[in-house]
C-alpha cells in the first residue's frame, strides 16, 4: 500500500525522511509517495485533509484536529531554534518600536506567525509571503508602503525561518528579536515548530507502524551522519554543505526521534496559547497525540 507523505525540501525534513522514502530501511511492506512543498502550502493542504501523512506547522495542526493526529517521531522542537525577527536598519525590540511597522511573515498558519503574535499582539501590518523570499522582500525599497498595511514594495521587518537564520547577516540584515528565546523565557518550555501528523481515518495500528518507520529512518540518518545524503543535497542545491549541517544540527534532535514528556507539554502549552489568541477552548492532550 502506498501513502502520500508531505514534507518540506529543507535539509531537516529530507534528512529525516530520506531512508524511508528511498527504502534504505525495511519499510515493512509500506510505500510512500513523497510530496515536497513549502510549509505554508502543506499547512493549507492539511486544513483540506489532502495528504495521508504530512509535516505541518502547529497552528495548522490545531486547526485540523478533526482530520489529523500527531505522531511521536519527525517533529521539529527544541531550544534556540525559534524564528528570528529581522530588519534592514537598526530597530529596537520594544513593542512600541515594532507594532506600528509592516512585517513580512512566512504564512498565516505558521508557528512563526503565532510566536510573533505572542511577542507583539498588537502588530497588525502583516504581509504573508513564501519564507525564502522574506529577506529580499525586506531589502526592497519600501518607501511606498501604505499605512493600511503595506504593499508589494517591501516591509520594515521580517520573520525568518529555516536556513535563512544562517544567512541573513550576509545580506546586511539585523536581528531585532529571537522569537524563540522570547517564548522560552516566558513559558519555560522548548519551542514547538512543526510536527508530523497522520490521518485520523487510518487504522491506529497503521499510524503506530508509520511512526515507528519514521523513527527508524531518522536513526539510519543519524548513524551515517555527518555525511550528507544525496537526497538532501538534491533538494538544497543553493546551500553549502556547511549550511545544510547547521540546519540539521539545529532542527533535528532527540525530540525528532520522540516527543517525550517535555515535547508534549510544550505542544500542549502552545495549543493553549493558540486557543486563547483565537478565543477558543484549549483541548486535552488525548485529542492531540497518537
Amino acid at each position: 500500500m502506498t501513502y502520500t507523505l508531505g514534507f518540506s525540501p529543507c535539509p531537516n525534513d529530507t534528512f529525516i525522511f530520506d531512508a524511508l522514502v528511498n527504502k534504505k530501511i525495511d519499510t515493512e511492506g509500506l510505500s510512500f509517495e513523497p510530496v515536497l512543498e513549502d510549509v505554508e502550502t502543506l499547512n493549507q493542504w492539511a486544513l483540506q485533509g489532502k495528504l495521508d501523512i504530512t509535516k505541518l506547522s502547529f497552528p495548522a495542526f490545531f486547526q485540523s484536529l478533526d482530520k489529523y493526529i500527531l505522531l511521536n517521531a519527525g517533529s521539529a522542537l527544541g531550544k534556540g531554534v525559534g524564528p528570528l525577527l529581522i530588519s534592514k536598519s537598526e530597530v529596537g525590540s520594544q513593542k512600541s518600536e515594532v507594532e506600528h511597522l509592516s512585517i513580512a511573515l512566512p504564512g498565516t498558519n505558521t508557528t512563526a506567525n503565532l510566536l510573533f503574535s505572542f511577542a507583539f499582539p498588537s502588530a497588525k501590518r502583516k504581509i504573508f509571503i513564501r519564507y525564502n523570499e522574506i529577506e529580499d522582500f525586506i531589502l526592497k525599497d519600501f518607501s511606498k508602503v501604505s499605512p493600511s498595511g503595506g504593499d508589494a514594495e517591501g516591509a520594515d521587518l521580517g520573520v525568518i525561518i529555516h536556513e535563512n537564520r544562517f544567512t541573513y547577516q550576509q545580506k546586511g540584515l539585523h536581528k531585532v528579536l529571537d522569537l524563540g528565546e522570547y517564548w522560552e523565557e516566558k513559558m519555560k518550555v522548548p519551542i514547538p515548530l512543526g510536527g508530523i501528523a497522520a490521518r485520523r481515518s487510518l487504522d491506529p495500528s497503521l499510524s503506530l507502524k508509520i511512526d515507528r518507520l519514521i523513527r527508524k529512518s531518522l536513526e539510519y540518518a543519524f548513524a551515517n551522519y555527518p555525511a550528507i545524503p544525496a537526497y538532501v543535497k538534491q533538494h538544497s542545491q543553493t546551500m553549502s554543505e556547511d549550511v545544510m549541517r547547521q540546519h540539521i544540527d539545529l532542527y533535528v534532535n532527540d525530540y525528532s526521534l520522540d516527543l517525550g514528556n517535555d515535547g508534549r507539554k510544550a505542544i500542549e502549552i502552545l495549543q493553549q496559547v493558540f486557543a486563547s489568541s483565537n478565543e477558543k477552548d484549549s483541548l486535552p492532550a488525548a485529542d492531540l497525540f497518537l
